[in-house]
């Protein structure tokens, strides 16, 4: 009684890690509001590098802690995933930026729908109605997101649903990564390569800042690396259908948590409807993916 008792201990500790992860990315993006309303115009894209040069000290740190050399395999999957996740970064803060901290989350969530897209046209054996019905009641979702109503199209929104697009690719190539290199040299190329990316194409952007805006610059880095360390943590002790549901609970984090941490207007109806298509959509979309594993094996 007291191993079975120990394990659901584990298993909870596992799932509230993955719904801390899921409240630390949240609030990584509240910070780049904070700074907003505090006055203060930092681009996205100092953000971004903030945060990977910060992800890449932190991970060279605990690899020199551990003492653990570097061994890179596939580059091309390691250089892949690094820019498919510096674009969905950038687009993700720019879309916090130019519309609301809501609506740029919930938009963010939409990667698992992508996959199933990407994969519908890759992979033969994953193409099934269902699948492709549940994508569609998503992309219905999608659409209540960005037009509520006035059938005025929000241009705006497209950069949260760039950043869904990118993130669904930085997934892919994650777990093609995964099949030869560790985390930790997953994340050291991920952090230190993106920095570089990065400080290239935005170097004008990219300057000593004040101590405010560099306060604002820190706390979205620690809590985006918070989340990522969470999350990795949690998949040890959560299936993989715990973890996925668990994590799109940030969908509704961003729905709700808006108005009171950030001072986003409230979803509307459609807005909320929307959000739970795509909430509904991603859960489906998990509960497959791990069946399909489970049939595999």
């Amino acid at each position: 009684m007291k191993k079975e008792s120990r394990i659901n201990f584990i298993v909870l500790l596992g799932c509230l890690s993955v719904f801390a992860s899921a409240f630390c990315f949240y609030l990584a993006t509240a910070v780049v509001k904070w700074s907003m309303l505090a006055g203060l115009t930092i681009a996205p894209s100092f953000f971004v590098f903030v945060r990977f040069f910060a992800g890449f000290l932190t991970v060279a740190l605990i690899m020199l802690i551990k003492k653990q050399a570097l061994k890179p395999k596939k580059y091309k999957y390691l250089v892949g995933r690094t820019l498919a996740n510096c674009l969905a970064v950038y687009c993700f803060f720019k879309g916090t930026m130019l519309t609301s901290v809501a609506e740029a989350n919930i938009l963010n969530m939409t990667y698992p729908v992508f996959i199933a897209v990407i994969s519908w046209f890759l992979l033969k054996d994953q193409r099934d109605i269902v699948s492709i019905l549940i994508v569609l009641v998503s992309f219905a979702g999608v659409w209540l997101i960005i037009d509520p109503g006035e059938m005025g199209f929000k241009t705006e929104s497209l950069w949260g649903l760039t950043s869904g697009v990118s993130a669904a690719f930085a997934l892919i190539y994650l777990n093609l990564c995964r099949k030869e290199n560790d985390t930790e040299t997953i994340l050291f190329f991920l952090f230190g390569l993106g920095s570089v990316v990065i400080i290239v194409i935005f170097f004008q952007e990219i300057y000593i800042p004040d101590m405010l805006t560099t306060k604002y610059l820190l706390l979205c880095a620690v809590f985006s690396i918070a989340g990522q360390y969470l999350i990795t943590i949690g998949f040890k002790y959560v299936t993989a259908i715990e973890g996925g549901i668990i994590s799109s609970t940030r969908i509704l984090l961003a729905a709700i948590l808006g108005p009171f941490i950030v001072s986003d207007p409230a979803l509307s109806l459609s807005g909320w409807i929307g959000a739970l298509l795509i909430f509904s959509g991603n859960i489906y979309l998990t509960l497959r993916k791990s069946k399909a594993k489970l049939q595999e094996q």
